[in-house]
């Protein structure tokens, strides 16, 4: 599988990451299996969040799995995600809950050091003074190697830049073909229309000119997580166009929709979810797949959406 480097890092990473926030219903062979089928499929990086399976359940489960593996620790990059408190109702990105939650995740996972640490939700009363201080400690500690957001818009990256010297790297954004506000608003510029609202305040192009790599969630679900759109009657359009377009490269609709998000040049990557062996390997095939430009156009007009 082709590789990337993460935002201004040095890490190559899979196109395709691996979301591991289902893994904590997998029993610890079940969970072997799926880490080596994403293995060889060439997908080396694997994204977490403390809260994923239910108090870290996730990060159990997978840190069990790795260890009994013996996979060699520098072959892989591990990411996980911190801020949100499901025990209080509210998000925290004061200093001693990063602090705490990343010994926490460490310890869960089995490992000495994440490659990356997110911040999963913004945090309306963050002092970005003191998440600087966080990621001070946490860096010289040998904790955590780099830094990266999720959720964040263009603004609160760069209040938090401001006060770091430690380059944020990553925001993960949902992204897909039925969920597009990141694109949408950049076509729609001046418009008076509904795709001309600006929800996503130019993450895509603030990504791009500041080198950080945006890391699509939910790849194949639209709405808030309200469920796919391959094979859903909803998207009887779109998933005819899936069709036409994965009979033309010889594959299979999930992988050309894993495709239209890779095609884009700002080198986004694919957050997958998916536990099933199967599926992880037909995910990684579309990283194998080049769409032309009327290819990438098509699947966007047919999934609702339409040029001025």
């Amino acid at each position: 599988m082709e590789k990337q480097l993460i935002g201004k890092s040095k890490m190559e990473s899979s196109r395709i990451v691996l979301g591991c926030m289902r893994l904590a219903d997998k029993t610890i062979e079940e969970a072997k299996l799926i880490l080596l089928t994403s293995l060889y499929s060439g997908i080396n990086t694997f994204d977490h969040a403390d809260i994923y399976g239910g108090n870290g359940k996730s990060e159990e489960v997978f840190g069990k799995a790795f260890k009994e593996m013996n996979i060699d620790r520098s072959t892989v990059i591990l990411q996980s995600k911190v801020s949100i408190r499901p025990d209080e109702g509210t998000y925290d990105l004061s200093y001693d809950h990063i602090i705490n939650s990343v010994d926490g995740i460490l310890n869960r996972l089995q490992t000495s050091y994440l490659d990356i640490l997110l911040l999963h939700r913004p945090d309306a009363l963050m002092d970005p003074k003191e998440v600087a201080r966080a990621f001070d400690t946490l860096h010289k500690s040998g904790k955590v190697k780099h830094f990266g957001v999720s959720n964040f818009n263009p603004h609160q990256i760069d209040m938090l830049q401001h006060f770091t010297k430690h380059p944020i790297i990553t925001n993960q954004v949902q992204f897909s073909l039925a969920h597009s506000l990141i694109i949408d608003e950049g076509i729609n510029v001046n418009l008076d229309q509904k795709d001309a609202v600006v929800r996503a305040s130019g993450i895509l192009e603030h990504a791009v000119i500041n080198n950080i790599t945006l890391q699509a969630w939910s790849p194949f679900q639209h709405g808030f997580i309200e469920g796919p759109f391959i094979d859903n009657p909803e998207f009887e359009e779109l998933n005819a166009m899936l069709d036409t377009i994965a009979e033309k490269y010889d594959t299979t609709k999930t992988a050309v929709a894993t495709a239209w998000i890779l095609t884009h040049p700002a080198k986004i990557q694919v957050t997958a979810g998916s536990m099933n062996p199967s599926r992880i390997k037909e995910i990684a095939l579309g990283t194998d797949i080049k769409l032309s430009r009327k290819d990438w156009y098509d699947l966007y007009k047919a999934s609702g959406k339409r040029l001025p």
